[in-house]
């Protein structure tokens, strides 16, 4: 009866096929019990039935009976094989970051959801054995000198949770994931000295090296003890809703019916737990590709639910009572142990909390820990769940990327330890969430040959660097992405952009901040403005993009559309004569033809509340050009208000290159110096009153004509423009 109940209560609190999503959420780390079985020696374990092939490279438990971590066990069997097979340590590979390529495929988007549940399926046979790492063998090689990544699972311990990223953070990492088999028992502070010995050791191994604790939920409890338990250890923590808070989870009061309830109904605690688990949609939607066409978008995330479902008959073998009871008891202490220890974390921490997260009060909780710790930062994703890694949408390393969260070293190094933006990166931003802002100003790009000959395309601009691009900032920098799109699309270039100081290290002002185009701007190449990041590009032969205006140009007046405002002094020719750069002018307009300017600086400074707000905004901002006199020195950040238009084209012309090859008297010489500087400014100016010249002639300048012609073509052919 009572089981019945609760199937009727299951299936009409929401409509069915919510229900539905619901029974497979719970699959996903409602308590689930460990996954995992191991065999006794280092081989790959090659899974059969498994929709996409994946595979673990295990350690047994005989292996580390006398190891504290994977890396003792590599060094102990390096001189013995065992069997037929021998270990490859993987930080041996030696892979540049630069080997990986601008937009190279980093395999996120090929695993989903139902890979977790069918590895989960295979695995599921318990040893007996104690805690261990495995190293998931779909990762593959990582770049040179790659920090070490352990993840350290939730509440079902299985290791398997982190299956959506293995292949891109694989690049970046050498990943291992902690396992708990189904039967081990280990208390909270027993795990804590099984990561800590492991963590001691990787540092004694590579003390320049950070190592990298990813803590899902328990997990996250269990990253923050080893932190603070060990202080002078480089540690970067990467918290996905942190089980802290579990003392004021909603799940709270079932706990009690949980404990008492018989064994013979405990096949129905799951459908429990759908209630407050992670988006069902989210998680079905890993398994569908990006591209689809409305209808068959609903076709296929209608299949992917269904494909789900069979998972469910497994529940009862997947969740033994006494396991279950186990993890709630572990739960407890966790959480009471690391809150009484969070003063003592030293470690560079990352936060990511789901706004629906039912399970835990992620949100709230999250700030408390932002308050608490010393060096935090928080990404809140408002529209996903407590299971995050198992949901669509979610690209780790991106995340990672974004927020200035990977390096190799001591301290983040933004020339370095840059990735270069992957295929998936670029598509989610170019083809997807940009395509109507791009449909809409269709973008004309032009360059200049070294005969003065202009052509469409990038054809003028050099294709080895060092090469120094200088031009106009529009109004709010609406250049930018288009022109970072067309480099990468037609030329593969990842431009590195200057950027002002305040959007990395001033514009996180609200307590929940978002995973946003900030963040964005840092994984496509973007790093603060200063000599010593441009002279370290340049060295390296890199594609700077540099605006010399600024923010103020950036964030002009009005009627000061397409006017320079560049200091009287050659910032950037003597830094490209010393590498022997090529500089590359350019212009861009457009600006006028999609928005007009209706509040601007000295509109908010003549109103003495949003002076105070301007004033507060600036208040902690770092200064650039201290040394320069007048409103140049004055390049405060605000947000302007702005009137949208009918959206026209934007227009692109790169000038003629400039080499310095030879210059080097322009080091020595102030005067030459000069020359070059105005000559180059000059030609931004021109190649931006020929675009407002030329667009007059344009057929398609209007966004009607020009839509109805691009539509013929299935939008898979531009439509032209004036003549050149």
């Amino acid at each position: 009866m009572i089981l019945s109940l609760l199937y009727m209560l299951f299936f009409f609190k929401k409509k069915i096929l919510k229900g539905w999503i619901g029974e497979t959420r719970a699959l996903v780390m409602a308590m689930c019990s460990c996954f995992h079985s191991f065999i006794p020696s280092w081989r790959p374990i090659s899974i059969v039935g498994v929709r996409r092939n994946h595979s673990i490279l295990a350690i047994s438990e005989s292996s580390v009976k006398n190891a504290s971590g994977v890396g003792e066990v590599e060094l102990a069997s390096a001189r013995a094989k065992i069997g037929d097979s021998h270990i490859e340590k993987k930080g041996s590979v030696e892979i540049d970051a630069g080997d990986l390529g601008v937009l190279y495929e980093d395999g996120f988007g090929t695993m989903s959801v139902e890979d977790y549940f069918s590895a989960a399926k295979q695995i599921i046979k318990p040893d007996g054995g104690p805690p261990r790492w495995f190293c998931p063998v779909e990762c593959g090689k990582p770049i040179k000198n790659a920090p070490l990544l352990l993840f350290l699972p939730g509440a079902d311990g299985t290791g398997v949770g982190l299956i959506l990223h293995h292949k891109s953070l694989g690049k970046a990492f050498e990943v291992r994931c902690m396992h708990v088999p189904i039967n081990d028992r280990t208390p909270f502070e027993g795990l804590v000295s099984f990561v800590e010995h492991t963590v001691r050791f990787e540092q004694a191994m590579s003390p320049n090296k950070p190592i990298y604790l990813l803590g899902d939920s328990l997990g996250g409890c269990l990253a923050l003890a080893v932190a603070a338990r060990n202080p002078t250890i480089d540690l970067v923590l990467i918290l996905v809703n942190p089980a802290t808070s579990f003392g004021k989870s909603q799940v709270q009061p079932l706990i009690p019916v949980l404990e008492g309830l018989p064994s013979n109904l405990h096949n129905t605690v799951p459908y429990l737990l759908s209630f407050v688990m992670g988006d069902p949609v989210k998680m079905a939607m890993t398994s569908v590709p990006d591209d689809l066409a409305p209808p068959e978008l609903l076709n296929e995330l209608s299949n992917s639910l269904t494909s789900l479902l069979p998972y469910l008959s497994d529940l009862a073998d997947i969740i033994p009572r006494e396991t279950f009871l186990w993890k709630l008891k572990l739960l407890k202490s966790a959480a009471a142990y690391v809150n009484s220890r969070l003063h003592a974390v030293e470690a560079d921490v990352l936060l990511l909390a789901s706004g629906k997260d039912n399970l835990l009060p992620s949100g709230d909780e999250a700030e408390r820990l932002c308050s608490s710790l010393k060096k935090c930062r928080i990404r809140y994703f408002k529209d996903n769940g407590h299971t995050l890694l198992l949901e669509d949408g979610i690209n780790l390393l991106t995340i990672i990327k974004g927020t200035y969260t990977y390096r190799r070293s001591k301290r983040c190094d933004f020339v370095d330890d840059y990735l270069p933006p992957t295929m998936h990166e670029f598509k989610k931003i170019f083809e997807q969430e940009d395509r109507l802002f791009r449909v809409a100003t269709s973008p004309v790009t032009l360059s200049t040959l070294k005969d003065g000959k202009i052509v469409r395309g990038l054809d003028g601009v050099p294709g080895e660097g060092p090469v120094l691009f200088v031009g106009y900032h529009m109004l709010m920098g609406l250049e930018l992405g288009q022109l970072y799109e067309e480099f990468l699309r037609e030329r593969k270039i990842a431009l590195r952009g200057m950027a002002h100081p305040a959007l990395f290290y001033n514009m996180r002002q609200n307590s929940r901040p978002e995973f946003s185009r900030f963040d964005y701007m840092n994984v496509f190449g973007a790093l603060p403005v200063s000599p010593a990041n441009i002279y370290r590009l340049l060295s390296r032969k890199a594609f700077v993009l540099l605006y010399p205006g600024g923010a103020r140009e950036a964030l002009h007046r009005k009627g000061e559309e397409y006017k320079l405002f560049w200091p009287d002094q050659p910032e950037f020719v003597r830094m490209a004569a010393r590498f022997e750069a090529t500089i590359v002018p350019f212009g861009v307009v457009g600006e006028d033809d999609v928005a007009e300017l209706f509040i601007d600086y000295d509109d908010l400074m003549s109103n003495p509340f949003t002076k105070k707000w301007v004033e507060d905004f600036n208040k902690d901002a770092i200064r650039l050009r201290s040394d320069v006199g007048g409103e140049l020195a004055q390049q405060e950040i605000y947000i302007p208000g702005l009137l949208p238009k009918v959206p026209g084209r934007f227009y692109y012309l790169f000038g003629r290159p400039t080499e310095t090859r030879g210059m080097k008297d322009v080091l020595s010489n102030r005067d030459k110096a000069n020359a070059l500087y105005l000559q180059i400014k000059s030609e931004v100016e021109r190649t931006m009153s020929y675009l407002r010249r030329k667009r007059e002639e344009d057929p398609y300048r209007s966004i009607i004509p020009r839509i109805m012609y691009e539509g013929s073509w299935g939008f898979k052919k531009q439509a032209p423009t004036f003549d050149f």
